[in-house]
């Protein structure tokens, strides 16, 4: 069974990092760093958690394959989603902190943004 749930997450963790490929550069560094980061730290959690990590993120690699699609064929598109109240209370005060940090990574304009590229660029 360990077997099939690590393929599973390695799965999911490709899938997300595939799609990442068709983000614009500035969202696509951004996404990278945080779906790294994310998936590193849930290397700890229980099955509970575990179980929620992948449905949050599977959710999130199919609204966002909806939404490049979407770009592809109209040329415009928002990225993202709006979290209702009810969502926003189940984060505990580290996801909300994170939360918080990410809209303020994603919300700064194009040239603020530092990718992953960049950095090799300056050394």
């Amino acid at each position: 069974m360990a077997g099939g749930h690590v393929a599973r997450v390695r799965a999911l963790y490709k899938r997300l990092l595939r799609l990442h490929r068709r983000l614009p550069g500035d969202l696509r560094g951004l996404g990278d760093r945080y779906v790294k980061d994310e998936f590193r730290k849930s290397k700890a959690a229980g099955a509970s958690e575990t179980a929620r990590f992948m449905e949050e993120w599977q959710a999130y690699a199919d609204v966002l394959q909806i939404q490049i699609k979407e770009r592809e064929i109209t040329q415009t598109v928002r990225y993202g989603a709006n979290l209702t109240t009810n969502e926003l209370q189940k984060f505990n005060e580290d996801q909300i902190g994170q939360l918080y940090e990410l809209m303020q990574e994603a919300t700064k304009p194009d040239y603020q943004l530092i990718t992953e590229n960049d950095l090799h660029r300056k050394k």
